[in-house]
């Protein structure tokens, strides 16, 4: 099988003799001609991503739960915006450079069939998360029905009662429609979808402050600190915020070339980063905590436990048509970035373990299914964890593999790639190792996952699991480097 070099520039590669195990038109280099994202493109994935309900429920729980002063949480998760933004500068350059998906760059690294295996924990990741999300999205449809309705309640099953199941069913169905639109339609969606959120949610703050009054903003600083929480304590609160919003976005920063092969240039990857990162992020941070304790004294007289789910916050404003508006408002923002984060994801990642019988499409309708059963348990099961725990534990599992991948583009290959070999499962390849894996990768990822999820789950690990994402990365990173230093990169004129 030969792949396609049609209006290919000096920026793209032809790859001739392609294995069939190997290929399909998805995981193939995207010649120049068809890459159509500028820099906005970027941004709306980022700010859709930071827009989730789910993203919202994060935030306002880490505002309540870390015990510190509410802006030094607000400067904590900007410091991660920062830090994620040089993250994904760095996956996303290899993917603009060549024109090839995650599952292809995770080949140079962990060889051609060892590529499999980050794939699969990528896509278990991505199908908890859409899971997750889409029980999140279902909240809003659940939230417009009930007002129009009264709340007519009734049984339960696991955790929820009829409106509930509806809502879920009728989510799953609309991002499997929005996900058969195709990419080009997915992009033009979230353009719409991430305005809409923002003038909702500044439209609900503005309705809340003008009734809270002016002692609003101090009432953000010291409403859930607590004065025993102060010294080494406040600094860990406020690393642990910092490394539990990386982990957050950890799943999009390993695969952020599926959506960086798309764009044009670097220089305009780059910029949507900075936009849509710590600027869309300070934004949304800044509504979420004001609305979060506004909404606190305002409908709970800083009493009992604070909502943290907008969808919620919205439902006591007593408004039908603001309520059906804003429902349809997070339910669009949140199906969105679910299909773009965690639908397309997986499904490159599911077609990259058997190219010749598993289509995009078919790696979609798995995902689905997958996803359907993980959201359907978060009431009754997942949920106990709770949000924080459950978004560290899914970075500490990518953690190590994100270093290992880019230590070995940046460290040993010095960013030249042999495209061919890629798609290759000649012996002699430059990826092949050892029957297509690299037991080295495998090794590094093993020690340094194990220090990871101990760092989330381990009490004695208590003060570190802030960064777990972070020490999990270099740890990957570093020992695939120090594995690989005396290996030796062929190279021939099709690297670059």
């Amino acid at each position: 099988m030969t792949l396609r070099n049609n209006d290919l520039t000096d920026t793209d590669l032809a790859v001739s003799d392609a294995d069939p195990s190997l290929y399909n038109e998805d995981l193939a280099p995207l010649p120049a001609s068809r890459r159509t994202w500028g820099w906005f493109a970027i941004f709306n994935v980022w700010s859709n991503d930071i827009q989730s309900l789910a993203g919202y429920t994060l935030a306002a729980s880490l505002f309540i739960t870390a015990g510190i002063n509410g802006w030094f949480v607000f400067a904590a998760i900007l410091l991660s915006g920062f830090i994620i933004k040089v993250l994904v500068d760095l996956s996303g350059r290899p993917s603009v450079k060549y024109g090839f998906p995650f599952p292809v760059l995770a080949r140079a690294s962990m060889g051609v069939r060892g590529a499999q295996f980050p794939a699969i924990v990528r896509a278990v990741v991505a199908i908890f998360w859409y899971g997750a999300q889409t029980y999140f999205a279902s909240t809003a449809i659940s939230l417009a029905i009930n007002a129009l309705l009264g709340r007519p309640g009734g049984a339960e099953f696991l955790g929820m009662d009829w409106v509930s199941w509806a809502s879920y069913v009728l989510a799953s169905a609309l991002q499997v429609a929005l996900f058969l639109g195709g990419i080009e339609r997915i992009a033009g969606f979230l353009n719409i979808a991430g305005p809409a959120v923002y003038l909702v949610m500044i439209a609900l703050l503005v309705a809340i402050w003008v009734q809270v009054g002016a002692e609003l903003p101090q009432a953000v600083g010291t409403i859930f600190s607590r004065a025993d929480v102060t010294g080494w304590a406040a600094f860990s609160a406020f690393a642990g915020v910092t490394g539990t919003m990386v982990a957050y976005f950890a799943a999009v920063v390993i695969n952020f070339g599926d959506f960086a092969r798309n764009v044009r240039t670097e220089k305009a990857m780059r910029f949507g980063n900075l936009t849509g990162l710590p600027i869309s992020l300070a934004l949304f941070t800044f509504l979420s905590v004001f609305i979060t304790a506004g909404a606190y004294l305002l409908y709970q007289g800083g009493q009992g436990e604070p909502l943290t789910n907008p969808a919620d916050i919205v439902g006591l404003v007593d408004n039908v048509p603001l309520t059906v508006l804003a429902a349809v408002t997070f339910l669009v923002a949140t199906l969105g970035i679910n299909v773009v984060a965690n639908f397309i994801p997986p499904s490159y990642s599911l077609s990259n373990i058997n190219p010749a019988k598993i289509s995009f499409r078919k790696a979609g309708m798995i995902t689905a299914v997958a996803g359907f059963i993980i959201g359907a348990l978060w009431v009754a099961v997942i949920s106990s964890i709770g949000l924080p725990k459950f978004v560290d534990t899914l970075g500490a599992v990518l953690a190590p593999l994100y270093g290992i991948i880019i230590a070995d583009y940046y460290f040993v290959r010095k960013q030249r790639l042999n495209l061919h070999d890629l798609y290759s499962i000649n012996p002699k390849g430059a990826y092949y190792f050892s029957g297509g894996w690299n037991r080295r990768a495998l090794v590094a990822f093993g020690l340094a996952a194990v220090f990871s999820i101990l760092a989330v789950w381990l009490p004695q690990l208590a003060q570190l699991s802030g960064f777990a994402w972070l020490f999990g990365a270099a740890l990957g990173g570093i020992f695939h480097w120090v594995a690989m230093r005396k290996f030796v990169v062929q190279t021939s004129h099709h690297d670059r």
